[in-house]
């Protein structure tokens, strides 16, 4: 329960309050103008292990021989009462003595009694201690994914770089191989790390230093989610290693176009909806089959769950791509 939800109910009376409080999971007190505990419900009692009666009726900064009295603490709930503030989310870390070392989000806030419009000091106790336990743990976990996946990213391109590609076809073969798993391995180092991806960087990054000079780039802001980043580099990936071999950037003059921006689909969900239209390469017609990288392309928005269309017009191959983001 937020701390908003219970000041309304508790502002209906004194005896439906103190059922509601008794009723939370949370660790709650409620101090009177001179920080004396007048409520301590059954969460607080039990999380601090204590007893009540040694608590109720008592100063809150001198229970458990002074455990509540931490300078940090003391000013911002002192300022409550006076001046109708409110304290939300302060973090408290502290040795107490029953239970050990815990951290909890405190948020307070005046409340005006109801019988004799005494002002009051209600406080919700949040043990965050576990919490961040897990996002340490987590944490840990991530980083070292991450370190291994480098590890064998490395191990990878080792084996590949070192492999003997003595005939033209195995040495294009090479190269292209080599490309994928670069754009791979670095798409899974931004998905590892649990953050989104600016469309924008992702898409230069996908297709590298070069050709990236050479495309001619106009959209909005969109973030890709990390869980998105690997399938949507290598689509970009493949259209520009397509383009190298085929298209526009297979001459020096010509260019590719990226246009872009933020479309919505089926039940209001994000979409990007991205063009790629290349202009000034060798005039194109339809393939007589699908390559690999084409295939690769299509596979891959399919996974994505999203739809593209392939295009040959004479003037430039155009790939019109929608996602769900």
């Amino acid at each position: 329960m937020l701390l908003e939800d219970l000041y309304r109910l508790m502002k209906m009376g004194h005896v439906q309050a103190q059922g509601v409080v008794d009723t939370m999971t949370q660790p709650v007190l409620v101090l009177d103008e001179h920080f004396y505990v007048t409520i301590a419900n059954n969460a607080f009692i039990k999380s601090f292990q204590v007893n009540r009666d040694d608590i109720v009726s008592q100063d809150f900064f001198k229970l458990g021989n002074g455990q509540w009295d931490i300078p940090q603490l003391r000013q911002p709930i002192a300022s409550v009462i006076p001046r109708a503030a409110a304290v939300i989310g302060y973090e408290v870390k502290h040795e107490f003595p029953n239970i050990g070392e815990r951290t909890f989000l405190i948020d307070a806030r005046r409340l005006v009694h109801p019988d004799d419009n005494s002002p009051n000091l209600l406080i919700i106790f949040d043990d965050i201690t576990d919490r961040q336990r897990h996002e340490a743990e987590l944490d840990f976990i991530v980083a070292e994914m991450r370190h291994r996946i480098k590890n064998m990213s490395a191990i990878v391109r080792s084996v590949v770089m070192n492999a003997r590609a003595d005939e033209p076809a195995a040495a294009t073969f090479k190269d292209a191989l080599l490309g994928r798993l670069d754009v791979t391995f670095h798409s899974q180092d931004i998905a590892a790390s649990g953050e989104t991806a600016d469309f924008e960087s992702l898409l230069r990054q996908s297709v590298g230093a070069l050709v990236s000079e050479r495309l001619d780039c106009n959209g909005q802001a969109v973030d890709v989610p990390n869980s998105k980043v690997p399938p949507v580099g290598m689509i970009f990936h493949e259209l520009a290693t397509n383009a190298i071999k085929y298209g526009a950037l297979s001459v020096p003059g010509g260019t590719v176009h990226v246009t872009w921006e933020k479309g919505v689909g089926l039940r209001g969900r994000p979409l990007l909806v991205c063009r790629w239209r290349e202009e000034g390469g060798p005039r194109v017609g339809e393939p007589e089959r699908k390559g690999y990288g084409t295939e690769l392309i299509v596979g891959l928005v399919a996974h994505l769950v999203g739809s593209v269309e392939l295009t040959y017009p004479p003037g430039g191959f155009t790939a019109d791509i929608k996602i769900p983001m």
